[in-house]
């Protein structure tokens, strides 16, 4: 498999919006019950050079976003990581290769510390961020609601070295 990573583009929000729905269905992935309805209000506030897509030929496997945590200046460089793959990707090292082009484009764009949220049933996600050097912060336990039933949320990070 010759996968390989690029930015994100508008071209590419089909394919991102149906992987994102893929892991809304999984109950496992986010609180969101449906995907926006547009590439602008998905992207959001997202930085350009930290969101990619992973590709082969004309399938895409996978994205990841990066976006700020807070619009306050003194938190400039702390961004929250998104990251999803499409289920006939998983397993296959895409999250991986997602993940790691993530970091390397958010040191350079003057990141120092990258959290994500995660279901503590997600383990894969779990065992993906633990592996590119991320660290369990903590638990936010029963941070809310998904279909009437509190989940928790296990509070990842990881710093750039300073």
């Amino acid at each position: 498999m010759a996968i390989k990573v690029r930015i994100v583009t508008s071209e590419d929000w089909l394919d991102v919006k149906r992987i994102y729905e893929a892991g809304i269905e999984t109950k496992i992935a986010t609180f969101e019950l449906k995907a926006p309805e547009t590439y602008e209000e998905w992207f959001g506030q997202a930085n350009p050079n930290c969101s990619f897509v992973a590709y082969e030929e004309n399938q895409i496997w996978g994205w990841c976003k990066l976006s700020p945590v807070s619009k306050r200046i003194v938190y400039k460089g702390v961004g929250e990581v998104s990251i999803y793959i499409a289920p006939h990707g998983k397993g296959k090292g895409i999250g991986d290769l997602l993940l790691k082009h993530l970091i390397v484009a958010s040191e350079k764009e003057g990141f120092w510390t990258l959290e994500s949220k995660i279901f503590k049933e997600n383990v894969a996600s779990l065992n993906l961020h633990k592996k590119n050097g991320f660290r369990i912060v903590g638990v936010r336990e029963k941070i809310a609601q998904l279909d009437g039933i509190w989940k928790d949320n296990v509070l990842l990070e990881r710093r750039k070295t300073l």
